[in-house]
């Protein structure tokens, strides 16, 4: 009789339970995303920015930056902005790594592209293997019995 390897020990209560406390920690996050905001001022205080995970949520002017020139006070606003979309990635990466571990942080992705597509050719080349396994026990299983 052909033997099932290591999928014979698999421990189905265990992989479900873990599938659960994985669903139950990314509906967490996602009810929590609205609490982070990246914050962000300039030094002088004319620009301050935040920033949540629908975009800009906030832009104050203080009253003296009208008084700037149009391209310095445009500097100002665009690096506030770069400052608060930076604070806020840092939080969300944080909360990320406290829910999923630090190894397991699924924005990295998002700031190492080269890495996620890595790991996505990792996962179809294991896929495909599987695949031809399977495929492989089938065809013995199918000529055993004759069909």
């Amino acid at each position: 009789m052909q033997e099932f390897g290591d999928f014979a020990n698999i421990d189905i209560d265990k992989l479900l339970k873990g599938a659960d406390e994985q669903v139950a920690l990314l509906e967490k996050f996602q009810r929590d995303i609205g609490t982070y905001v990246g914050r962000a001022q300039d030094e002088n205080g004319m620009v301050t920015v935040e920033y949540d995970h629908q975009g800009v949520r906030e832009l104050e002017l203080h009253p003296k930056a009208m008084r700037m020139a149009s391209g310095e006070l445009a500097d100002l606003i665009k690096t506030a902005i770069a400052d608060a979309t930076a604070d806020f990635q840092k939080q969300l990466s944080a909360a990320m790594g406290e829910l999923f571990g630090d190894d397991a942080d699924p924005m990295e992705f998002v700031n190492k592209p080269d890495a996620a597509l890595s790991k996505i050719k990792e996962a179809g080349a294991l896929h495909e293997q599987a695949f031809t396994d399977v495929m492989g026990q089938l065809d013995r299983i199918r000529r055993r019995l004759n069909l």
